[in-house]
């Protein structure tokens, strides 16, 4: 029966409204005022009986609805919007001195007018503008390059601290700016999704909260628990008339009451003095703060001033931007530990005397590899300089040369795997030593393990980390092929120890997992097997080539070698590979358990990309790396890892390495952008 049968329209508004109301006000509270004031369940209960309603009367849903947060639009381009008002960026110093010859500068300017300052917290993320008509969120745009920016409204509205629908008294057209920021904690726990997924995590909640803005998919934005911090109001003169308006403070509260959140780290100076205490009170209290900040903005809280002081070619001359040092601290290096990963290769990790940076107690720090060990020309003993910057994980920078002791020896690298014993290897143009003995090295073994569940190989998703050490620990899983042999009956109950127990049901889930793998594609199971140097791509294109495990077996050096983008040193690896007995045993398991060993899939013949080999490099807006080389092969293209004669088109995108521009140039390639790639597989 349709739970609404009995409900008129006009009921249905009504209810519609209240529920509204209701969800909005609940919202407020916990995203505003960090007040909860209704369980989860019935919150959910609420959102469930509005998007029911608005199903059976889709009349009734309008773009302000609560229901319109959780996302669902796919972008696959962003429009590009002039805005109204340019978004200048602030000035910028890093010296006290500088702030100084600015408050006097602003002084000798304004002359004898009485006026102050307000002082506030300099967000790191993203900046934005979001417009709103009639108290309605019509657009939000990024800054792009201050005169242009990428219109992100999908994504803006899938955040909780972004108003769809204003508060109380607002002017009836204008522009509201802020930072969206990625609080710490979502950013870790984000982070920790993200490795347990085998995807590489992000480096900062900078770099993250700007690239979920340009996500083409809403629903994954809406999924990160970004938020936007209010800091700026602009609009039209008759919109800025009002007596609220006349100071920034006053701007600031007044957003407030129209619904954003605005941080409550904002204080009004009367002077350089109070103006360097607040400095100096968040350059340390910073590193206590849910999110991050890289400084401190200063303007000039009486707006009517900011006509006479002006502007110069890029930014205001009534602001300016203190920015933080990165913290440094120096503290002993006690002794060097050397960490094996499930690829064989060994991270050298100092050990050091706890101290204090940036708010948290750093005890290690990775040294890299081999080679920044030597370029920082690090000694036993030594006193290592730890900094902290915009990133969360603290890093060595060098070392405090006045500390060290009088005849302290230089660190050796060591010579044998820790783990197995087995000599170190380095292969001629790598940074890192590895240790070759892959089937015998226990993080080898586990790392060999849980490549081969991760979510872009087998993805059996029941086995994470902890689970396959408990496994591998227990002598159940030894190898990949081990799995296949295992009885629910045999998981029950493990786990004890660490108060982690595997019940029936958890059993029942992992076989059923395991079994729903062997339908995973041959050029999956084919990555799965971590062959050193065969990824995704190079596995579809082994796969695609000979079809089946027993051709590509049956493969010589010089026939691997002739595969697009397999060198002669991945063909030697994967010959080698396949010589080993006891891999061979491997994969006739997997194919006796009922594995996929013979491709399926056929590249498109036709299509925009027919007969062209593209190289991608850089960072896109649109698109993850993946998924701009999955468009291409789509497309009818082929993907290249390297730039050769034969590449068609290099595909830049930001932050491409001078080298590889610089090698196609001299190829004569021609160099695409990311819009110009688009454009000519019509933005399918």
């Amino acid at each position: 029966m349709d739970l609404f049968s009995n409900i008129d329209l006009e009921n249905a508004r009504t209810r519609v409204e209240e529920l509204t109301k209701l969800i909005d006000h609940y919202n407020y509270e916990y995203y505003m005022n960090d007040r909860s004031e209704v369980s989860d369940y019935e919150f959910d209960r609420l959102l469930r009986e509005l998007s029911d309603l608005e199903q059976q009367y889709p009349e009734l849903k309008l773009a302000t609805s609560p229901t319109q947060r959780v996302g669902g639009e796919v972008n696959k381009t962003f429009a590009q919007v002039q805005h109204r008002f340019p978004m200048l960026s602030l000035g910028n110093t890093y010296s006290i001195e500088e702030i100084e010859d600015f408050e006097a500068r602003t002084r000798r300017l304004i002359g004898d007018k009485t006026f102050d300052y307000t002082c506030e917290l300099k967000y790191d993320g993203l900046a934005i503008g979001l417009t709103y008509k009639k108290g309605e969120l019509v657009q939000a745009v990024t800054r792009g390059n201050g005169a242009v920016g990428d219109d992100i409204t999908s994504n803006a509205r899938t955040i909780k601290t972004i108003p769809l629908k204003l508060r109380g008294d607002y002017p009836d057209d204008f522009e509201v700016r802020g930072e969206v920021v990625f609080p710490f904690d979502a950013f870790e726990a984000f982070n920790r999704q993200r490795e347990a997924e085998g995807d590489e995590p992000f480096a900062n909640p900078r770099n993250a909260a700007s690239g979920s803005l340009k996500l083409q998919d809403s629903r994954e934005c809406a999924k990160r628990k970004l938020q936007f911090c209010a800091y700026f109001v602009m609009g039209i003169p008759e919109a800025m008339a009002r007596p609220d308006f006349a100071t920034h403070e006053g701007r600031l509260e007044a957003l407030k009451l129209m619904g954003f959140k605005v941080m409550p780290y904002v204080k009004r100076c009367k002077d350089i003095g109070e103006i360097k205490a607040f400095i100096d009170y968040w350059d340390s209290e910073r590193w206590n703060l849910p999110f991050g900040i890289d400084g401190i903005v200063i303007k000039v809280n009486q707006v009517q001033l900011w006509e006479e002081l002006g502007l110069t070619a890029k930014s205001p001359r009534w602001a300016i931007a203190y920015k933080f040092k990165a913290a440094r601290v120096s503290t002993l290096l006690e002794s060097i530990d050397y960490q094996v990963g499930q690829t064989g290769i060994v991270t050298p990790v100092a050990n050091l005397t706890p101290v204090s940076l940036g708010g948290t107690t750093v005890r290690r720090a990775t040294l890299v590899n081999a080679d920044n060990i030597k370029a920082l020309d690090i000694h036993y003993g030594d006193h290592l300089l730890v900094e902290k910057g915009g990133e969360i994980i603290p890093k060595i920078v060098g070392v405090d040369l006045e500390k060290r002791q009088p005849g302290a020896e230089a660190v050796e690298y060591i010579k044998t795997c820790p783990e197995c014993g087995t000599p170190l290897v380095r292969e001629e143009g790598e940074a890192g030593y590895y240790c070759p003995n892959q089937d015998g090295c226990p993080p080898q073994r586990i790392g060999k393990l849980e490549h081969f569940v991760a979510r872009r190989a087998m993805a059996i998703d029941t086995l994470g980390p902890e689970r396959l050490k408990m496994l591998y620990a227990n002598g159940l899983v030894k190898n990949i092929a081990d799995l296949y042999d295992m009885k629910a009956e045999q998981l029950i109950g493990l786990g004890q120890e660490q108060n982690a127990s595997i019940q029936a049901k958890g059993a029942d889930n992992i076989i059923q997992a395991i079994e729903a793998s062997k339908k995973v594609p041959f050029e999956r199971v084919l990555f799965a097997l971590g062959i050193r140097f065969v990824g995704e791509i190079g596995a579809k294109k082994l796969a695609r080539h000979f079809g089946n495990i027993d051709a590509l077996m049956a493969a010589t050096e010089e026939e691997l070698a002739t595969v697009e983008d397999v060198g002669e040193k991945t063909a030697q690896l994967i010959y080698n590979y396949f010589q080993k007995p006891e891999h061979r045993a491997i994969v006739e398991r997997l194919r006796a358990a009922g594995l996929q060993m013979q491709s399926n899939a056929v590249r498109p013949t036709d299509g925009p990309l027919s007969g062209k080999t593209l190289v991608v490099s850089g960072v896109f807006s649109h698109f993850t790396r993946d998924g701009i080389k999955e468009h291409i092969e789509a497309h009818g293209g082929k993907v290249s890892g390297s730039l050769s004669s034969k590449t068609s088109y290099l595909v830049a995108g930001e932050k491409m390495g001078p080298e590889k521009r610089k090698k196609a140039e001299s190829l004569g390639i021609p160099i695409i952008s990311e819009e110009e790639y688009m454009k000519m597989t019509d933005n399918e």
